[in-house]
């Protein structure tokens, strides 16, 4: 026999090159560590469009959180520079959280139109848009916007 790997030697981890995969799992923990901010700002663009301003109580609220959540949440946006704030006043997105805020409603559409052309329930494709968002290449949501299209 030419091959003298067992079934299970095959499916062990250490088989595997170790750098594809630790590029992998560092891309995910990366688009975590960016989902919060980038929901954040994603609302924040919304209630702004909605209400003219994004308080941190509706913020709570739409986010199912506490007031203290918001409240340690938008200090690390302003100190990443998304957004401005006075303590007990509304929230506004600074220029560079007003391009995140767009790019984020861009993936997402994207990605809802795709699962949309898929044959998926609005209801079930806006929960999973939600999620797959953040953490999809560049490249396959080129793909899904093409497929998306085509549909």
């Amino acid at each position: 026999m030419a091959d003298d790997h067992t079934e299970a030697e095959a499916l062990e981890p250490e088989a595997r090159p170790a750098d594809p995969r630790a590029e992998a799992f560092q891309g995910v923990r990366e688009a975590r560590r960016n989902e919060l901010a980038e929901d954040y700002v994603e609302l924040i663009a919304e209630l702004i469009h909605e209400h003219g301003e994004a308080r941190p109580v509706e913020i709570a609220t739409k986010m199912g959180v506490t007031a203290p959540t918001v409240a340690k949440t938008l200090g690390r946006l302003a100190r990443d520079g998304l957004i401005t704030r006075a303590k007990y006043r509304s929230v506004f997105l600074t220029e560079e959280g007003r391009a995140l805020a767009r790019e984020c409603q861009q993936r997402h559409e994207i990605v809802l139109r795709f699962l949309l052309s898929l044959g998926l329930d609005p209801e079930t494709a806006e929960r999973d848009a939600e999620g797959i968002e953040h953490h999809v290449s560049e490249r396959t949501l080129a793909l899904f916007a093409a497929f998306a299209d085509r549909s």
